[in-house]
């Protein structure tokens, strides 16, 4: 008799097939050209996926209780609960845009209610020291990174996940937040993670701390080191996490010091901020010309089994109605959707009981690095920020169109590439 994970596998594999395109299968897409509904379908598909397993036993106090989360097999030794506010802050900061939208009687409408019902149930446990899913803000410098996801989420959608909370909840967050300041972040991109709590407590009205916003804007400020790239601290690292962390970041905290008019020093964050956003908008095109023509993307680099993360600064532009011309709608859904086709093709990147394998196409412990547990996974949820535009925006309805890489192993003509000096 065919056990429970083979089953699960099979069912899995069988639901991603009908929704892959035929590129995904080794086929051309000239003959089955995925479309707006088809791609919006199977990326609410992948949010399902990821959000269920963790939200439904959240919600309950029973996810620490029902989940041992997979270590990488070089694990540094650490507490290994911090997976758990690395699952829940990294999955609900991807989601949160989706869950802002407004209801309606359809199924993806009541899929949202239900999962932000959850979502605001596993907020209050997540502060409540008498919770079993408490979660573990003490002991471990990690708590400073995944509480920036954690808060970064309350600032993309306030009105869905923020002000439906208790005023007790509401205090025990921002007595979380501030308490973090206990932990001094080495000068990489830890400083933001510092920086983004800062602008969360700024937004709500708490005390919070402008040193360590003017810090590490001005640090990354003295980091750039051209064509949209910002190195991760004195050196420059060739991996993703302008990706990851820094070009997100860097842009939401620039944006609630100039809508909270936030007046410290010489910052100057109005000044900042359009020049950060062009300069997202050029990585981004970067990012899209390294997809291939399969949907393939080049696995470079530290946390690479971030997966599908690497696309967070096109889903967020995408998102922000912020694209450069350059990168018309449809070429962007097209392209960043076969990435995650093509990711997310082999079941194993989900285990039995649905939650997310340590692996970069497939499970693949063997890429873990000493920090990387199944929660750090949940990072890839970044890459569905786009689900938080209606089904009946532009980015869902434009057709798709073919990728620089597409286009230029097509034999088609497509646009050269030339350095930005800003």
């Amino acid at each position: 008799m065919m056990d429970r994970r083979a089953m699960l596998a099979a069912a899995g594999s069988s639901a991603l097939t009908t929704a892959l395109p035929a590129l995904a299968q080794g086929q051309s897409t000239a003959s089955a050209p995925a479309t707006g509904p088809d791609d919006r379908r199977y990326m609410l598909d992948l949010l399902e996926r990821m959000a269920t397993p963790i939200l439904s036993r959240m919600a309950q106090g029973r996810l620490q209780q029902q989940w041992t989360p997979e270590l990488s097999p070089t694990w540094d030794g650490r507490n290994p609960k911090v997976a758990y506010l690395e699952a829940f802050g990294r999955l609900i900061d991807g989601i949160a845009p989706w869950l802002a939208l407004a209801d309606d009687n359809g199924p993806e409408g009541r899929l949202r209610a239900q999962l932000r019902t959850q979502a605001l149930q596993s907020y209050v446990h997540s502060v409540d020291p008498r919770s079993p899913d408490y979660l573990l803000w003490s002991s471990e410098g990690q708590a400073l990174v995944d509480s920036a996801y954690f808060t970064s989420a309350l600032l993309r959608a306030p009105q869905a996940l923020w002000e439906p909370l208790d005023r007790k909840t509401k205090d025990r967050i921002i007595a979380e937040i501030q308490g973090l300041r206990r932990v001094s972040p080495p000068y990489t991109n830890w400083l933001l993670f510092a920086a983004m709590n800062e602008a969360f407590l700024l937004s709500v009205g708490a005390q919070w701390d402008p040193v360590r916003i003017d810090l590490a804007i001005r640090k990354f400020g003295e980091w750039y080191v051209g064509d949209g790239w910002y190195a991760d601290g004195v050196h420059f690292h060739f991996d993703l996490y302008n990706s990851y962390v820094i070009h997100p970041m860097l842009t939401q905290i620039l944006e609630v010091l100039v809508r909270t008019d936030a007046r410290f020093n010489s910052l100057g964050a109005k000044d900042r901020l359009p020049v950060q956003i062009k300069r997202m908008q050029r990585f981004g095109e970067a990012l899209e010309r390294m997809i291939g023509p399969d949907g393939a993307f080049p696995p470079v680099g530290r946390s690479l089994t971030y997966r599908t993360a690497v696309h967070q600064p096109l889903a967020y532009l995408a998102w922000r109605k912020l694209l450069h011309d350059k990168l018309p709608e449809g070429q962007v859904r097209a392209a960043t959707l076969a990435t995650q086709r093509r990711i997310f093709a082999d079941p194993s990147n989900f285990n039995a009981d649905g939650f997310l394998t340590i692996g970069f196409a497939r499970h693949q412990p063997s890429l873990g690095d000493i920090y990387s547990n199944a929660g750090s996974m949940y990072i890839t949820a970044e890459s569905l920020l786009a689900l938080g535009l209606p089904a009946s925006d532009s980015y869902w309805t434009a057709p798709a169109q073919p990728w620089t890489m597409r286009k230029a192993y097509d034999g088609q003509d497509f646009p050269k590439d030339y350095y930005v000096d800003f």
